[in-house]
């Protein structure tokens, strides 16, 4: 790929999760960049980028060697390591970067516990700056920590040639549909003119959609909230009448609903509803 790219990649201890982050002005910088393997490491491979990098270095650190290790392997067999840009974080949090010197200024990394930010082609310093102080102060998921920082990044003045592409990816053990793959997240916008605020929509969406609910937004389905209920699923079409208690009918109304709107994720038999469902039903237009 030419040169001109911003990353970050990034480890949640906590929540077992590992995630890139990645914005450039190339055309599907998400089938490029990131590489990650649940409990392994993450890769990010840019600038004028080596390919092999993120499968290679997958190997490496899964044969236990360190990121710094990993890193130093690769470029020792590339006679194109001063037009490369690497991050990798492993699965402990060890974390490294490289730029070569023959990357387009600005160009620079930074690693630290956890993480690796790094860019090329870049408006300056504070592209940078913004990318990893942004990670690291803001609160929350590991997905939403990655797409702030991106924000941050573009806000101050992200590649200099301007936007395409975006990708997020996170992986975690059993984290993908059903639990039979890594993938928790895997969303791209390969070409758009605002690719960063595509990206956080497709993110919203797939929180409702797969992201659980926190006990803060769980609600009992009270009478008040059980006729207000009995009301939307028969304004959606899923119940005959409007009025009435929220019986068996009215649950299995809801079920269904939920079903066919994608949301059976998030269905639960303990009489409540999560604050993100709720939401979805009462702005629900059929």
């Amino acid at each position: 790929m030419k040169p001109a790219t911003f990353s970050i990649v990034a480890l949640d201890r906590d929540a077992g999760e590992l995630g890139i982050a990645v914005e450039s002005k190339f055309l599907s910088v998400g089938a490029l960049v990131p590489w990650l393997e649940a409990g392994v490491g993450a890769v990010a491979t840019q600038a004028w980028a080596n390919a092999s990098f993120g499968p290679r270095g997958l190997v490496l650190l899964r044969e236990g060697k360190t990121p710094d290790a990993t890193l130093a392997s690769m470029l020792a067999a590339d006679d194109g390591r001063e037009h490369r840009q690497v991050g990798i974080v492993d699965g402990a949090g060890g974390a490294a970067t490289h730029t070569g010197a023959q990357c387009i200024p600005w160009a620079g990394g930074v690693a630290g516990d956890g993480f690796a930010a790094q860019g090329n082609c870049l408006a300056g310093p504070a592209v940078l700056d913004a990318l990893a102080e942004t990670f690291l102060r803001t609160p929350g998921r590991l997905a939403y920590r990655l797409v702030a920082a991106l924000r941050a990044a573009q806000a101050a003045g992200g590649d200099k040639r301007g936007q395409q592409s975006a990708a997020l990816l996170v992986v975690k053990p059993g984290g993908g549909y059903g639990g039979y793959t890594d993938r928790y997240v895997d969303l791209r916008v390969d070409d758009a003119r605002e690719p960063i605020e595509a990206l956080v929509r497709l993110l919203d969406l797939h929180a409702l959609y797969f992201f659980p609910a926190g006990p803060e937004d769980v609600l009992t389905i009270d009478d008040a909230l059980g006729a207000e209920l009995v009301a939307l699923l028969h304004r959606a079409g899923e119940l005959p009448g409007a009025g009435g208690p929220f019986d068996d009918a009215a649950r299995a109304a809801l079920v269904r609903f939920m079903h066919v709107e994608n949301l059976e994720e998030r269905v639960r038999s303990d009489g409540t509803i999560d604050r993100q469902t709720l939401d979805y039903v009462r702005n629900f237009k059929s």
